[in-house]
């Protein structure tokens, strides 16, 4: 049986480095907050709105992805509790590559997480505007007018304190888990009772009359996992606030361990409600599965108050992803490889530079719906979604070489752990390449993202090449 407590090092273990990036912060986050953050980072608009995408593409076999993908995202974020066990660092996953791959592999891991929520932010306020659009009054509103909007709102709130952020997300997360427990009665109550919603008779007749769980096969089933680790990006997001977390040891290992069932309870829970009570094909990318739902269940404003949660959920998702941004940029800033605006703090410890930074690519995010808002969700779905993946990776690089060094006496190793290293280590990083292969296979789009992706990559070569003569060796001490 394992404890969530830190065995004692020894008295000849030396202690573990301070990350200069880490000092000025503020410690406002507490144990409410932190476990509202985990809850929160693991339901953003990949379900309230790429489900609907994706059922179209795999039917209700979409269930069974979100548990594969939920597997592996939580021995991810496992690896991740141990590691800020260890140390906990606002930089996270910068800092410990940082420490365990060098100020390269920082670099590195620092502009694909950059990469990864800049593109989820562009998402975001792409799925602010198309939420807006639900209600009439705001259709005649342009669709990158409402994006700019919703990007204007969030930096403002981001900027003021880490308390409000916390604050923020409590709230949001809360509303979120709220609604969909909500929705799960409800959807359970016309199951058992037979009610009939939109014409349709709720029951397995709904999946067995439309094609069965594979109603397109295994293929499709396969190529939308890099989707569905996009939908569980974020619930990485504790090893970042643990940073400024009052009293982070004791909150991780329970938000941690809570991750699993809450990816089968809301995601895979969710599909099999959605294709229970409408056939798969009901189901449209522009519009949130729950209000389809809610709004053709016949009770008034259902769909209103749905979409308003949806609404918050992307909201939520924006905030959550300029925090983290933030601090990322800031912990690479001071070691000399982001600008050195990104470094810069206001007096309540917040990396406004580094916020503001991310908010530029938000403008550019403005301008794709502007040219095309059809599609500029889909466009930034899988370059967000192999942002995540690399990101992913090097938490387990990163947890498979300071397993090594604590078993030669290097660290001492904390009680609480991912079990079974350095095997799993490796069959996660197996499936994450096995999800970027796929990607080949997942039409124009899956190739013409891995063709952009090159070009990032031959990007942050240069980019390398130039920052490495001002680097500061001494940010890990």
């Amino acid at each position: 049986m394992q404890h969530d407590s830190v065995t004692s090092p020894p008295a000849t273990t030396p202690a573990p480095p301070i990350d200069a990036g880490d000092l000025g912060y503020q410690k406002h986050l507490r144990k409410r907050h932190m476990r509202m953050i985990a809850i929160g980072g693991s339901i953003g608009t990949g379900l309230f709105l790429g489900a609907s995408g994706r059922m179209a593409l795999a039917g209700p076999s979409l269930a069974l992805v979100y548990i594969v993908c939920g597997i592996f995202t939580f021995m991810v974020v496992r690896a991740l509790g141990e590691l800020v066990m260890y140390r906990p660092s606002s930089g996270a996953f910068v800092s410990y590559a940082r420490e365990f791959l060098g100020e390269r592999g920082a670099y590195s891991v620092g502009w694909l997480y950059f990469l990864n929520w800049s593109t989820t932010l562009v998402a975001d306020i792409t799925a602010v505007a198309l939420y807006v659009h639900y209600w009439s009054f705001f259709v005649p509103v342009p669709q990158w007018v409402l994006a700019l909007i919703a990007l204007t709102v969030v930096v403002a709130l981001n900027v003021v304190s880490v308390k409000l952020f916390g604050e923020l997300e409590f709230w949001f997360a809360l509303i979120k888990v709220g609604t969909i427990v909500v929705f799960m009665a409800v959807a359970i109550g016309f199951i058992v009772t037979g009610t009939h919603i939109g014409g349709h008779a709720p029951g397995f007749s709904t999946i067995t009359d439309n094609g069965g769980i594979f109603p397109r096969g295994l293929a499709p089933m396969l190529t939308i996992a890099l989707g569905v680790v996009f939908a569980f990006g974020g619930t990485e997001m504790i090893g970042v606030a643990a940073g400024e977390s009052d009293d982070p040891k004791a909150v991780v290992p329970k938000a941690v361990n809570s991750i699993m069932w809450r990816i089968i309870l809301f995601y895979a829970g969710s599909v099999v409600l959605f294709t229970l009570l409408l056939p798969w094909t009901a189901y449209s990318a522009a519009e949130s599965p729950f209000v389809t739902v809610m709004s053709k269940i016949g009770v008034p404003h259902a769909g209103d108050v749905m979409n308003l949660v949806v609404l918050t959920a992307a909201m939520s998702s924006l905030n959550a992803g300029l925090y983290a941004t933030g601090r990322t940029l800031r912990s690479m800033a001071v070691a000399g490889t982001a600008p050195r605006f990104a470094a810069r703090m206001n007096r309540n410890g917040v990396p406004y530079g580094g916020i503001l930074m991310t908010s530029a690519v938000g403008i550019a995010g403005v301008v794709l719906n502007l040219l095309m808002p059809q599609k500029a969700f889909e466009i930034v779905l899988n370059l967000a979604g192999l942002g995540i993946v690399g990101t992913w990776a090097s938490i387990m690089i990163c947890h498979w070489i300071f397993v090594r060094r604590a078993e030669r006496g290097d660290y001492p190793r904390p009680d609480f752990r991912l079990p079974f290293a350095p095997v799993l280590n490796v069959l996660t990083l197996g499936f994450l390449v096995a999800v970027v292969v796929l990607m080949f296979f997942d039409g124009d789009i899956g190739r013409i993202t891995l063709v952009v992706f090159a070009g990032v990559v031959v990007a942050m070569v240069a980019g390398w090449f130039r920052v490495r003569g001002r680097l500061n060796q001494e940010v890990l001490q």
